[in-house]
Protein backbone atom coordinates (compact mmCIF):
# COMPACT_ATOMS: atom_id res chain seq x y z
CA UNK A 1 0.00 0.00 0.00
CA UNK A 2 1.35 3.65 -0.85
CA UNK A 3 1.20 6.33 1.41
CA UNK A 4 -1.31 7.92 -1.01
CA UNK A 5 -3.80 5.36 -0.07
CA UNK A 6 -3.01 5.53 2.96
CA UNK A 7 -5.85 6.57 5.76
CA UNK A 8 -4.54 7.80 9.39
CA UNK A 9 -6.67 5.96 12.02
CA UNK A 10 -6.74 6.83 15.83
CA UNK A 11 -8.08 3.17 17.24
CA UNK A 12 -9.21 5.09 20.18
CA UNK A 13 -12.11 7.05 18.17
CA UNK A 14 -13.16 4.03 16.49
CA UNK A 15 -16.34 3.40 17.93
CA UNK A 16 -19.31 4.98 16.50
CA UNK A 17 -16.99 6.20 13.44
CA UNK A 18 -18.48 6.22 10.16
CA UNK A 19 -17.32 4.87 7.34
CA UNK A 20 -18.19 4.73 3.21
CA UNK A 21 -17.57 0.93 1.21
CA UNK A 22 -15.83 2.45 -2.27
CA UNK A 23 -17.15 -1.06 -3.86
CA UNK A 24 -20.51 -1.59 -2.33
CA UNK A 25 -21.80 -5.21 -2.36
CA UNK A 26 -25.06 -5.91 -1.68
CA UNK A 27 -26.48 -2.48 -1.69
CA UNK A 28 -24.39 -1.97 1.71
CA UNK A 29 -22.11 1.14 1.43
CA UNK A 30 -22.21 3.28 4.53
CA UNK A 31 -21.09 1.80 7.74
CA UNK A 32 -20.77 2.71 11.68
CA UNK A 33 -18.34 0.97 14.02
CA UNK A 34 -20.74 -0.44 16.59
CA UNK A 35 -18.16 -1.97 18.81
CA UNK A 36 -13.97 -2.63 18.74
CA UNK A 37 -12.89 -5.72 20.02
CA UNK A 38 -9.68 -5.97 21.88
CA UNK A 39 -7.64 -8.70 23.07
CA UNK A 40 -6.29 -9.95 26.31
CA UNK A 41 -3.57 -7.36 26.22
CA UNK A 42 -6.60 -4.47 25.91
CA UNK A 43 -5.01 -3.30 21.97
CA UNK A 44 -7.73 -3.32 19.74
CA UNK A 45 -7.45 -6.62 16.91
CA UNK A 46 -10.78 -5.86 15.16
CA UNK A 47 -14.00 -3.97 14.93
CA UNK A 48 -17.49 -4.43 14.61
CA UNK A 49 -19.18 -2.34 10.63
CA UNK A 50 -22.91 -2.37 10.64
CA UNK A 51 -24.46 -1.63 7.73
CA UNK A 52 -26.30 1.44 7.59
CA UNK A 53 -29.33 0.11 4.90
CA UNK A 54 -30.09 -3.43 6.91
CA UNK A 55 -27.81 -3.42 9.34
CA UNK A 56 -25.60 -6.32 8.84
CA UNK A 57 -22.90 -6.58 10.68
CA UNK A 58 -19.22 -7.50 10.24
CA UNK A 59 -16.01 -8.09 11.74
CA UNK A 60 -13.06 -6.87 10.35
CA UNK A 61 -9.52 -6.12 10.87
CA UNK A 62 -9.31 -2.66 11.84
CA UNK A 63 -6.27 -1.88 9.95
CA UNK A 64 -8.04 -2.74 6.59
CA UNK A 65 -9.65 0.54 7.13
CA UNK A 66 -6.57 2.15 6.11
CA UNK A 67 -6.87 1.05 2.70
CA UNK A 68 -8.66 3.91 0.74
CA UNK A 69 -8.96 1.72 -2.52
CA UNK A 70 -11.58 -0.50 0.46
CA UNK A 71 -12.39 2.10 3.02
CA UNK A 72 -13.41 6.16 2.94
CA UNK A 73 -13.69 7.87 6.22
CA UNK A 74 -17.24 9.68 6.75
CA UNK A 75 -20.26 9.30 4.64
CA UNK A 76 -19.81 10.22 0.86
Amino acid sequence: MNKSAYTPINPEKLLLSKWTAVCPQYKEKHFLVTEVIRNEDQRIVACLLEAVINRRQYELDWQQLKDTSQWLPGWQ
